[in-house]
């Protein structure tokens, strides 16, 4: 099982961080061993002092595919959910300023929060709302539809590269409003008004 990741799928995130708008979805992995299910609490690693919360939808895929073209992306997931790509921001920073991969920044143990998923049931996937809140205060919020890439051309794109495979999980990009978390935090994470994760930071 796999966990693809985008970057910089929404615009105002790019602004907020200061980067450049990429000509292709930015990709990067994190090991199935990121996985933090069931509301289980997310330890706060010693080796960062500035861990940044990042909430994303996320898509589960249903069947194995390659080479997958836009129009039949649909065909290959009915389910979404939501979850965090926890980033360690000072190790991502220094890793960027020497040209150097940033696997350490992004796929420690717990990084990568899993909801539940729940049946996509004919909603439009390009016109979902998500949001998080941390220690009951919206910090983030958006809908899908402010993506640069919808999720059918980011499956087709990712497609190119690697062979899709039953429960492979995208991670859809973050948008605007990324920012620290504490010991203590409680982050809550809502897709379409329904409460999908609820856990603390220690």
């Amino acid at each position: 099982m796999k966990i693809i990741c985008i970057g910089r799928n929404y615009a105002d995130h790019i602004t907020e961080l200061g980067n450049d708008r990429p000509e292709n979805p930015v990709i990067f992995m994190k090991p199935d061993t990121a996985i933090l299910r069931n509301n289980d609490p997310f330890y706060y690693p010693s080796f960062s002092e500035n861990i940044h919360y990042e909430c994303e939808l996320l898509v589960k895929i249903k069947k194995e595919g390659k080479a997958i073209a836009a129009e039949f992306a649909h065909k290959y997931y009915d389910e979404i959910g939501l979850g965090i790509d926890f980033t360690a921001r000072d190790l991502q920073s220094d890793l960027k300023a020497k040209g150097l991969p940033w696997e350490l920044a992004k796929g420690f143990n717990g990084s990568a929060v899993v909801s539940g998923f729940v049946p996509l049931d004919g909603k439009d996937i390009t016109a979902i709302h998500f949001e998080l809140e941390k220690n009951g205060e919206t910090v983030q919020q958006a809908d899908t539809s402010l993506m640069l890439w919808p999720v059918d051309e980011l499956i087709a794109y990712v497609s190119k590269y690697f062979t899709l495979k039953t429960g492979d999980i995208l991670f859809t990009g973050t948008p605007k409003g990324v920012g620290p978390v504490s010991i203590g935090d409680r982050l809550v994470g809502k897709l379409e008004g329904q409460e999908l994760f609820n856990f603390e930071v220690k």
